[in-house]
């Protein structure tokens, strides 16, 4: 129970303590939960959908470079044609199919996601950062006219973006066999795949679900700032991690997995980065605010662990 609840405590905990820091410094409070929201949206998004690759037992830390590479081919489509439903089109479609040539190289040839996901990283963070330092230099990078996404720059439209795409993977994790089988095998693949469980098909449906967060992610991130830069979306690969963690689920996937996670674990890490980062001013803020962070993360993943050490399988 107690792991179960800690989750949401300290998502209401970091709220109030980023208000209070807020006010503390004499800042615009609307100014700065807009925005933590903002960040938080983002990478709740790509983890909600990150969530079905970790179930598995497996994970993917090309998603922000598949993030980034998504919106710049969003933004170079919308330059090319001045077409927003086409702009939108590209963004989804070129993330998911990112996502499926992973799950292709680890399902169908039975390379260890770990190598596919470091190199496809390398490789989309490469022609990302080659495309953008072409089209608009390394500093300034690309960018659309910021009236275009303008209608979707709203609270409200965004929350409802989340709460979609959070029901909908809710509905498949919880209420349909796709996710049932998934926990199944990464509580156990040996034993799903003696019961019938094809593990190709399911690693497929799950890299696609991750797919679809990557380009509502990047969609996300060129509303609230309609540019990108070598450095768009670089840290999300590695904040999904600790991001599902604090959200209260082992990073080893199985039984045990749970899609609320992404959300209360996503605007949880952002709410204690903002928090550092307002404390903490100086140069070496980032710096800093990256220990504390992993500190954060160690002593959350051995609270969580101590709830699944059994001698017995989950059942």
């Amino acid at each position: 129970m107690i792991t179960t609840v800690l989750p949401f405590a300290a998502l209401v905990a970091l709220f109030f303590i980023f208000i209070g820091v807020v006010n503390m410094k004499g800042y615009r409070l609307d100014m700065y939960l807009k925005i933590a929201f903002n960040e938080g949206v983002v990478l709740a998004v790509v983890a909600t959908g990150a969530i079905f690759i970790y179930t598995l037992g497996t994970f993917d830390i090309s998603l922000g470079a598949s993030t980034l590479f998504s919106a710049t081919m969003g933004v170079m489509t919308y330059n090319k044609t001045e077409n927003l439903g086409l702009m939108i089109l590209v963004i989804f479609a070129v993330g998911i199919i990112c996502s499926l040539f992973n799950s292709v190289l680890a399902s169908v040839f039975h390379i260890p996601a770990f190598v596919t996901t470091v190199a496809m990283m390398s490789v989309l963070t490469a022609v990302a950062a080659k495309i953008i330092t072409t089209e608009g230099g390394a500093l300034g990078g690309i960018r659309i006219p910021s009236s275009v996404l303008k209608p979707f720059d709203s609270m409200g439209c965004k929350i409802a973006l989340l709460v979609i795409f959070f029901a909908v993977s809710l509905f498949m994790f919880r209420f349909t066999k796709v996710g049932r089988r998934q926990k199944f095998i990464g509580g156990n693949p040996l034993c799903a795949y003696l019961t019938g469980i094809r593990y190709n098909k399911y690693t497929i449906i799950a890299f696609v679900m991750a797919g679809i967060g990557v380009g509502l992610g990047a969609f996300l991130t060129l509303v609230y700032t309609p540019s990108v830069t070598t450095t768009t979306a670089s840290s999300i690969g590695m904040n999904i991690f600790i991001a599902i963690v604090f959200g209260g689920m082992p990073i080893s996937g199985g039984p045990f997995s749970k899609i609320y996670a992404a959300l209360v674990g996503g605007f949880s890490f952002m709410l204690l980065n903002d928090i550092l980062e307002i404390v903490i001013e100086s140069n070496a803020a980032y710096g800093i605010t990256q220990i504390i962070s992993a500190v954060f993360f160690l002593i959350v993943v051995y609270l969580t662990s101590m709830n699944y050490r059994t001698a017995m399988l989950p059942r």
